[in-house]
């Protein structure tokens, strides 16, 4: 039957980016479906594919997985011949790690720049919680690239679950023109020169639907 993905608007969906930048790097095949937020219909159309009413959700057959991370753990777990966690114990561990920290973390950053794929570049000047979260993203990308990235250009080497994670940061960081440093620019060109990246971008730009509340920012 295959996967399917259920998503919401590639403009400002960053939890539904997750696991459908990893399944298009992984060359993964999935059908996807795009549910837009903000329409009287969401959230009935969502709880028709996760008791959470929220996207994203995965399925295969009769099996159902929601929330991102779950996603790509199933995800991993389906396909273990792909390199989607990193294959050393320890780096794996520490992908995970910072995985859920993302995952459950950066609510100072993430509420105050609010994802948004078709922004222009244009500064936003952080308040003290999304600085604090800036410093500690830096000092995570730095480490990982320090102790398990000598193989490659992202975070563990090769491109992995802990990229796919932090991907809807990058685009924030762009957007919102925040002061990161040299090689934290050198890593989100890294991730947004991924063909999977510009796909979504594309399909951001073309999709119909606009949330004022957002794009006004």
């Amino acid at each position: 039957m295959g996967l399917k993905l259920v998503i919401a608007n590639k403009a400002y969906s960053s939890w539904s980016f997750r696991p459908w930048i990893l399944l298009r790097h992984f060359e993964i095949p999935f059908e996807e479906i795009v549910i837009p937020m903000a329409q009287e219909e969401t959230r009935a159309n969502m709880l028709r594919y996760a008791p959470t009413g929220k996207c994203p959700s995965l399925h295969d057959g009769d099996i159902s997985v929601w929330e991102s991370l779950a996603i790509i753990e199933y995800v991993a777990e389906s396909f273990p011949a792909l390199a989607i966690w990193p294959r050393d114990r320890g780096a794996r561990a520490y992908a995970r790690s910072l995985s859920a920290e993302m995952h459950s973390g950066f609510t100072g950053l993430r509420s105050h720049l609010p994802t948004v794929f078709r922004r222009a570049v244009k500064k936003r000047e952080l308040t003290p919680e999304a600085e604090a979260d800036l410093i500690r993203v830096e000092a995570a990308w730095a480490d990982a690239r320090t102790r398990f990235g000598a193989g490659g250009a992202f975070l563990f080497g090769n491109f992995s679950a802990a990229d796919a994670m932090f991907a809807p940061v990058v685009e924030r960081l762009r957007a919102y023109d925040a002061p990161v440093s040299a090689a934290t620019r050198s890593y989100m060109e890294t991730v947004m020169a991924l063909p999977s990246w510009q796909e979504w971008v594309a399909g951001a730009q073309a999709e119909p639907w606009r949330i004022e509340k957002y794009d006004a920012i």
